[in-house]
Formats: structure tokens, C-alpha cells, sequence
């Protein structure tokens, strides 16, 4: 089992930045994903930046440039920094984790993540 814990978020400006922090725990095996979702009132949820155990990582179009996605395993936490941040990334922000037999699963939708964080809310104001 693992355990992810989200902290971070709150409310910004449009164009202000925020840190998102997600602290794992557990057993986690040599090929790994783990990634950061979103979900908006009325919205389905969306894959915002995903990363494999060999350090590729995969972002949403609406975030590219924007947003990055980054792993500390000495600190056992994941990170997304948000820059620039526009009132449409108003959710509730989610880590996630899965464990794989090929990297290449990360990236696909047939492929759900099957642990996840409690969530945070990130809310830009215009």
C-alpha cells in the first residue's frame, strides 16, 4: 500500500505561482508513476502532469511551459510548481500513483492510477 498526502494550494492572483506538494509513504516499487490530477466543478477529471521511474514526464497542452512536475525521493515527496496561473486552473488538484510492468503505461488512459492524495484546492482569481 501507499499513502500520498497533498499539501500546498490556496487562492492566487491570475499570473501568481503556487507550489503543490504531495508526501508518499509506503512500499514503492522500481517502475512507478506518479502524476497530478485536477478536477473542476462539473468537469471531469484531467491527467495535468504525469512522470515515469525513468524521469519522463507528460503535460496537459493547457499547461505546457507553465506548469512543472518534479520528484525529490530523498524527501519522498512529489512537486508541481504552477506559474502563470489562470483562473481556468481553478480545481481541486490531486496526486496520484501507479505501480507498472512498462514505463509507457504512465501515459495511457487505459492505465488508471489507483492511489491517491485527499486533494487540495487551487482557486485563481481574475
Amino acid at each position: 500500500q501507499v499513502q500520498l498526502v497533498n499539501t500546498g494550494g490556496g487562492s492566487v492572483q491570475s499570473g501568481g505561482s503556487l507550489r503543490l506538494s504531495c508526501v508518499y509513504s509506503g512500499r514503492i516499487f522500481s517502475r512507478y508513476c506518479m502524476g497530478w490530477f485536477r478536477q473542476a466543478p462539473g468537469k471531469e477529471r484531467e491527467a495535468v502532469a504525469r512522470t515515469s521511474s525513468d524521469g519522463t514526464s507528460m503535460y496537459a497542452d493547457s499547461v505546457k511551459g507553465r506548469f512543472t512536475i518534479s520528484q525529490d525521493n530523498s524527501k519522498n515527496t512529489l512537486y508541481l510548481q504552477m506559474d502563470s496561473l489562470k483562473p481556468e486552473a481553478t480545481a481541486m488538484y490531486y496526486c496520484a500513483a501507479l505501480f507498472v510492468a512498462y514505463d509507457y503505461m504512465c501515459f495511457n488512459p487505459d492505465y488508471e492510477y489507483n492511489f491517491w492524495g485527499q486533494g487540495t484546492q487551487v482557486t485563481v482569481s481574475s
